[in-house]
């Protein structure tokens, strides 16, 4: 695992699925798409809405280019693909996140220790991140939030589509949240159990820390990372971070 041997982290950024709920996001996706396709039955077949909404989602994430807001990339691709303006887009992803979203509750299974290790970092007076991968619209990160029981927790920031410009693993995004925090790479932790999205953070500067409780190994095994552990190996870890956040007040 390894011990904290930096005192100088002063935030930290935890990624959501698979770091700190269950979640498997090839079957999550593919669900919603098919929900939310539902919902614009009048205006597109549901198969072909689907596929514009998966190939949107890989778009977002292959991007270069931060010139706009990922929602206003997103939306720009559904407008262009089915006729789809922003206006009725968010009109019925509202409608299906109040109706349908639910539905998809049993995909996200909680665990109890998540809550507890950011309540350690809340304590210590850490500022935490949820650096989820901004693919979503804010409500569909709530709500996997919320089956996760972590909603309610005060992140500083949250990240969605429509408050980022880029996607994991695009060095752009770490950085746009340093710039938001106002603090060097130096002072950051990520935490998260991929070790391709997750571990990109280490190309702009920042530690990582690999959660292998439920990994998601992209790189074939070939991959470094600064710290590693199970979610009661990183239970323990937050709580030395804390003891070095407190040492610097």
């Amino acid at each position: 695992m390894g011990k904290a041997d930096n005192n100088s982290y002063r935030a930290v950024l935890f990624d959501l699925d698979g770091t700190l709920l269950q979640v498997e996001m090839r079957r999550f996706i593919p669900a919603y798409s098919r929900g939310l396709a539902a919902c614009f039955d009048d205006v597109a077949a549901p198969k072909r809405f689907a596929d514009v909404l998966l190939q949107a989602t890989v778009a977002l994430l292959r991007r270069q280019d931060g010139s706009q807001s990922n929602e206003d990339f997103f939306l720009a691709m559904m407008a262009d693909s089915l006729n789809i303006d922003a206006a009725l887009f968010n009109l019925r992803l509202q409608r299906y996140c109040e109706d349908g979203l639910q539905q998809l509750a049993s995909l996200v299974q909680p665990h109890p220790l998540p809550r507890e290790i950011l309540e350690r970092c809340r304590l210590a007076g850490l500022r935490v991140v949820l650096a989820t991968n901004p693919v979503f619209p804010r409500s569909v990160v709530e709500a996997r939030m919320d089956w996760g029981g972590l909603l309610g927790y005060p992140f500083e920031l949250v990240t969605s589509y429509e408050n980022s410009r880029f996607c994991k693993p695009h060095p752009g995004y770490f950085a746009d949240i340093l710039d938001c925090l106002g603090l060097g790479p130096d002072e950051c932790l990520m935490i998260g159990n991929d070790t391709e999205h997750d571990l990109a953070a280490r190309q702009a500067g920042i530690a990582t820390y690999l959660v292998d409780t439920w990994l998601v190994d992209r790189c074939a095994g070939s991959f470094a990372t600064d710290y590693r552990g199970g979610l009661d190996d990183l239970y323990r870890f937050v709580g030395e971070l804390g003891n070095a956040a407190e040492s610097l007040t």
